[in-house]
């Protein structure tokens, strides 16, 4: 090795050590890559989750209007009736026997009459060449009209046997699906009874009672007449006992115009379509009620905010020098994947969504756009700013 190469060689490794140096601080100096979506204000349709049970659409029971002994069931239990079906048979020899009489009753009735108005005409002739005194003819005349009453109440009598009659077939009130009969062939049943002979109910469509705060309510209610808030539709949609969708809406029709005393609440009723019968009455379900459409509410991505020390919800924005600010958030509730954001972010802001652990106040960042559908993807690692 000559003299000059072992002179020329530490000089070599002092400069590229010192480019090595330079690049590292170059790089250093550089800000750090964060991934943003641009927001934007529009009116969001606001959900609220309800628990709630489901109730029939019809429900009939099933009672006797006349004493008797069962003698026929005629339906299978748990099946499906029509409305005017024959369902039981009451033993109806009693009741024809009552009718036959009053038909007989009737038909005495109807003979007599003839015979006595006959004989007030006749009256009524010679009451006039006073060959009967006038008293004689004025009680052929009551006789007569007290006959008519007997007719028509023969006639009273034979429609109401004939009532009980029809009576002994007990038929269903309405169509739908029938229960289990509570008697058999031989039973004794009597009107007024207590227990129900069976109990039908409609199921298509059904019913879906859900409750709600009457707080909230009223919450929604001075909204709406400030303006805030835009009437929501009257859709709904639930979700089941094992937290599937349930696959057809529902539309909401009233609710109660009275609060529960005991639990402070108010009932809503929705009508939902049941073609496949997979709603039974008593069943829990959790219904997505429409509450309200927020006017120019930001939805922002859930796992772009955060929360602080004191549980208020917080986001990272990049302003226009790239640098980052810290705003506090108020937040109505969830939409998706995303919050609904009433103060705190406006039209137009870069929300931090990707490393916000390399994100600090005050300091400048290179913002990176990031899809819309991705900065929702990892939503469910978010903590919730409401908790």
């Amino acid at each position: 090795m000559t003299p000059l190469f072992k002179l020329l060689l530490p000089m070599s490794l002092l400069a590229l050590a010192a480019c090595g140096a330079k690049q590292a601080s170059t790089t250093d100096d550089a800000p750090p890559e964060v991934g943003v979506v641009a927001l934007h204000a529009s009116d969001v349709a606001v959900h609220t989750e309800l628990a709630g049970r489901t109730a029939a659409y019809r429900v009939s029971e099933v009672r006797p209007q006349v004493n008797g002994i069962v003698r026929k069931r005629l339906f299978e239990e748990g099946g499906m009736v029509r409305a005017g079906q024959v369902l039981y048979e009451i033993e109806p020899g009693p009741f024809e026997a009552a009718h036959e009489q009053a038909q007989a009753t009737l038909a005495t009735s109807q003979a007599t009459i003839a015979s006595l108005r006959g004989k007030a005409d006749r009256f009524g002739e010679l009451v006039k060449a006073n060959a009967v005194s006038r008293q004689e003819h004025e009680e052929a005349q009551a006789a007569l009209v007290q006959a008519q009453a007997g007719v028509k109440a023969a006639q009273a009598a034979v429609k109401a046997a004939r009532i009980n009659l029809d009576f002994t077939r007990i038929t269903a009130p309405i169509a739908g699906r029938i229960g289990r009969s509570a008697v058999t062939e031989g039973a004794l049943v009597a009107p007024g009874q207590a227990m129900a002979l069976a109990t039908i109910q409609r199921l298509d469509p059904i019913y879906v009672d859900v409750v709600q705060s009457s707080l909230e309510l009223t919450k929604l209610k001075r909204r709406f007449i400030s303006g805030d808030m835009a009437p929501a539709s009257t859709q709904i949609r639930l979700r089941m006992e094992d937290g599937l969708p349930y696959p057809h809406a529902g539309t909401l029709k009233f609710s109660e115009v009275a609060v529960d005393e005991a639990t402070g609440s108010v009932t809503l009723r929705a009508e939902f379509p049941n073609p496949q019968g997979l709603l039974l009455p008593g069943m829990y379900v959790r219904a997505q009620v429409e509450s309200g459409v927020e006017r120019q509410a930001i939805l922002a991505p859930q796992r772009g905010v955060a929360r602080n020390e004191k549980g208020e919800p917080t986001a990272l924005v990049v302003a226009a020098d790239n640098k980052v600010e810290l705003r506090a958030l108020e937040v109505r509730s969830t939409e998706g994947e995303h919050w609904v954001v009433t103060r705190g972010l406006r039209e137009g802001d870069r929300l931090v969504v990707d490393g916000l652990q390399r994100a600090r106040p005050g300091e400048k960042v290179k913002p990176v756009p990031v899809p819309v559908s991705t900065a929702g993807a990892s939503s469910a690692a978010a903590p919730s700013p409401a908790d």
